[in-house]
């Protein structure tokens, strides 16, 4: 009997030990799962730095160029982490794209982007602001642009933690300027491309937004407002994503191809053209198809924008790592220059693994960092259906790739909020006015009270602030902290 107890005490320590041991394990995968995207991110960065000595050698400047490509990919990983979720959060907020398929997406458009149409914005980024001859000394110049890129990348990291939604082209931009007026004066900033850019940034979102309104007022009046909206979407759904097609094509053709053949602009717009042509000629039995049985209401007009959504959220990403990728890569592509040729004035083309750590890094860092901003961008600003999803996207690809196309780097996240806010504002605007003329004679009506006003805003007014006050500190805090870096580096460097 007293063996039996025995025993029996013996296997209920066991149950407990094993239990034990049970428990810690699945707290152990608890806390290492948290721990994968920055291993994998941290395997992405020291890769680009390994490959970076690969490519220029060990010599000291092969040390440089490393310690910049491990800077440049940090700064890309977090370029996708934040930029990218302004270019999918629409298409997600609408469920017209799960998580899933909008970072597949993403990840090949903005890779595409980066890599066939990124050189015109990497050259501005990085010696269309501060002028290298300036500067003087090569070692200098390079110090301010690794500053330059720590800061923003450094910044941009930490907006991301918070859920700020700041702009990584406002990033880096303030840490060429502040790195370059500490390393050699107000002079040494080109304060006609600062002036252009910073009016970009007004401008865009402005633009942005007021695109997007346009679109979802085409849509409301022509399809929405219609008695027979089947048949309406039935004629314009293709006409509008013909649009689409052709601003791609003639944007590919310029860019793309450019390096291959070269193409005017007035030929650009005949392949788009005719692109744009063959895409509405060929969604129109599409579109007949997926309409038929498809009831008389509003809800039923989402299915038919699920292909233009898609479409135009994959025209943005390819947009925006064409534009984008320059805060990555463009210092780095300085620091490259300037170490290959011992020079800071020679002009070389950008080599093409300094274009694949940025677009790689974007990808990356979207898809493991990325879907938190994702739902808050598709979410937390105004409600999106697929119809206004569809105008955001297309308004910001139409916006950026004017900007990538003339060589400017506007922010994406100004472009894609402001159309968000267009939308929303131009909802509110509607409402109102369609009550208005439902009731009669708006003179006659009742004004209404602050509760009913509040009641009736589509848009959430704190983001308002928020995100103006984010955008308004990003620049000097990003001037000022690559100041600082500017001052350790060239101090303790060789």
């Amino acid at each position: 009997m007293a063996q039996n107890d025995l025993e029996t005490r013996h296997l209920e320590t066991l149950d407990r030990d094993l239990g034990r041991f049970s428990t810690l394990e699945r707290a152990t995968t608890y806390i290492s799962r948290p721990l994968v995207a920055p291993g994998v991110a941290l395997s992405f960065i020291l890769l680009a730095g390994f490959g970076a000595m690969a490519a220029f050698g060990l010599s000291s400047g092969g040390l440089i160029v490393a310690m910049a490509a491990v800077i440049g990919a940090y700064m890309a990983l977090n370029i996708g982490a934040n930029d990218v979720a302004n270019n999918m959060g629409p298409a997600v907020g609408a469920n017209a794209l799960t998580m899933g398929g909008a970072i597949a997406i993403a990840a090949i458009f903005e890779t595409a982007g980066a890599l066939i149409a990124g050189g015109d914005v990497v050259g501005t980024i990085s010696r269309g602001i501060v002028a290298p001859e300036s500067i003087g000394e090569p070692s200098v110049f390079v110090w301010a642009m690794m500053a330059a890129l720590l800061s923003s990348a450094l910044w941009v990291n930490v907006a991301t933690w918070i859920g700020a939604p700041v702009s990584t082209t406002h990033s880096v931009v303030g840490g060429v300027m502040g790195a370059g007026i500490t390393a050699a004066g107000f002079g040494a900033v080109s304060w006609p491309t600062m002036a252009t850019i910073a009016a970009s940034w007004v401008v865009s979102p402005l633009l942005g937004g007021v695109i997007a309104a346009a679109f979802l007022w085409f849509i409301k009046a022509r399809i929405i407002y219609r008695d027979d909206k089947i048949a309406a979407a039935r004629i314009w759904v293709p006409v509008l994503i013909g649009i689409m097609a052709g601003t791609f094509a003639a944007y590919l053709a310029l860019k793309g191809l450019s390096r291959l053949v070269t193409i005017s602009f007035g030929n650009a717009l005949v392949i788009g053209t005719a692109l744009g042509l063959v895409c509405w000629l060929v969604m129109i039995p599409v579109i007949r198809h997926q309409s038929h049985g498809l009831e008389n209401r509003n809800k039923s007009l989402k299915v038919l924008f699920g292909i233009p959504l898609v479409v135009s959220a994959a025209l943005l990403s390819f947009a925006h790592g064409a534009n984008d990728v320059a805060n990555a890569v463009g210092p780095l592509a300085a620091i490259v220059q300037a170490q290959a040729f011992e020079s800071a004035t020679e002009s070389v083309a950008i080599p093409f693994w300094v274009m694949l750590i940025g677009a790689f890094g974007i990808s990356f860092g979207l898809f493991l960092f990325g879907p938190k901003l994702i739902r808050m961008v598709g979410s937390q600003i105004t409600k999106l259906n697929p119809m206004r999803a569809y105008c955001v996207s297309l308004s910001a690809a139409l916006t950026v790739i004017v900007a990538s196309w003339l060589g400017l780097p506007v922010s994406s996240t100004h472009i894609a909020v402001g159309a968000i806010f267009g939308v929303g504002f131009f909802r509110e605007w509607d409402a109102e006015r369609r009550l208005r003329a439902a009731q009669g004679n708006e003179h006659d009506l009742p004004h209404p009270g602050p509760e009913e006003r509040r009641r009736r805003k589509l848009v959430r007014r704190s983001h308002v602030m928020t995100i103006g006050a984010a955008w308004v500190i990003t620049v000097p805090a990003t001037a000022v902290l690559s100041a600082i870096l500017f001052r350790l580096l060239n101090a303790f460097g060789p």
